[in-house]
């Protein structure tokens, strides 16, 4: 008799290549409308599930985890980050968590160099005179839309995993120079590939920089690592970029300080609340002082589709019997 499929339920809308072999390989409960599961339903998939596929959007808490059936064994997370999943709870219910390492780096590391570049050259300001009144453009001067070069200027890049590293490799090539802070040093090789500075003060490295990098995950220990007090420490020219997780800056503080000039500007991916964006951000980028995008860091089709095979991979291994690939404790975080 043949082995039954087991149920994977799926929270959002993916790829067709992956849902497709997805329903080749289990008993796959798909979200085709691709609306985000509420609570009642999140805790109906758990309770029902044998492996629960879930994304950032998702809020997987012991709250949820407490409504589990006792067939849910494996939570095959879609993304790298887990800070939406209480990987503690899940392990005190013999519940196995996967994540989906390294298919994000490339893609978060150009859309963090685009925002390098966006913020101090004014891009989305130039581009909104050409889409705004009708296109009314009085032509080139030599004094309008100045921004200013990013050539020589010191990078602080906050978290130096995957992420950090590519942006590193990337903005050397923009001739910036490539400062780092981390729990660790790199090893030296990577060190010297990049020619980055490490320094083991955070506070120290913030005063000093041109632009910073967050590149962190969100963590307990990461949480408002960029605090009020810590962007006091930044210099009043000098200008912020996020593409790991809204809640390790202090976005109320970083919305007053560009207000009131104490920060050049920001570019942000991500936000603290997401999906709501702060009022005070969205005032401020209308004037320019910030660029502001929709959690588009990883949004390319093949970062999607890797991801997608990295989930399949880590559930087969599981009900195969084998340990998963991309197995995470919560020791890990």
């Amino acid at each position: 008799m043949a082995r039954k499929k087991p149920l994977v339920v799926v929270t959002r809308k993916l790829p067709d290549k992956i849902e497709t072999r997805m329903r080749e390989l289990f008993d796959a409960r798909l979200n085709v409308e691709d609306v985000p599961l509420d609570r009642a339903r999140l805790a109906e998939a758990v309770a029902t599930a044998d492996v629960l596929v879930p994304t950032i959007a998702d809020r997987i808490d012991a709250e949820v985890l407490a409504h589990a059936g006792p067939n849910l064994k494996l939570i095959a997370n879609f993304g790298n980050g887990v800070d939406h999943i209480d990987v503690a709870a899940a392990t005190e219910r013999g519940i196995t968590v996967t994540n989906t390492p390294g298919v994000l780096t490339e893609d978060t590391a150009d859309m963090t160099m685009a925002l390098i570049l966006a913020v101090p050259r004014r891009l989305t300001e130039g581009a909104a005179m050409l889409t705004q009144d009708d296109g009314f453009w009085p032509g080139w001067s030599p004094t309008w839309m100045l921004g200013h070069r990013i050539w020589g200027k010191r990078l602080g890049i906050i978290g130096m995993g995957r992420i950090g590293q590519a942006v590193a490799r990337r903005a050397k090539a923009f001739g910036l120079q490539i400062h780092y802070h981390n729990r660790h040093p790199l090893p030296a090789h990577i060190e010297e590939e990049v020619e980055a500075t490490y320094w083991d003060s955070l506070d120290q490295m913030l005063a000093r920089m041109d632009i910073l990098s967050v590149n962190c995950p969100h963590t307990p220990a990461t949480y408002h690592l960029l605090s009020a007090r810590r962007l006091k420490l930044v210099r009043r020219d000098a200008y912020i970029v996020n593409t790991a997780r809204g809640e390790v800056i202090d976005e109320a503080a970083l919305a007053r300080m560009i207000e009131t000039g104490e920060l050049a500007g920001a570019g942000l991916d991500v936000f603290e609340r997401e999906p709501a964006v702060s009022p005070k951000l969205l005032k401020l980028a209308r004037q320019g002082k910030v660029v502001l995008l929709p959690h588009m860091g990883s949004a390319t089709v093949e970062a999607r589709i890797d991801t997608g095979e990295k989930v399949i991979v880590n559930i087969r291994a599981f009900i195969d019997g084998h340990r998963p690939p991309d197995r995470v404790l919560a020791a890990m975080l």
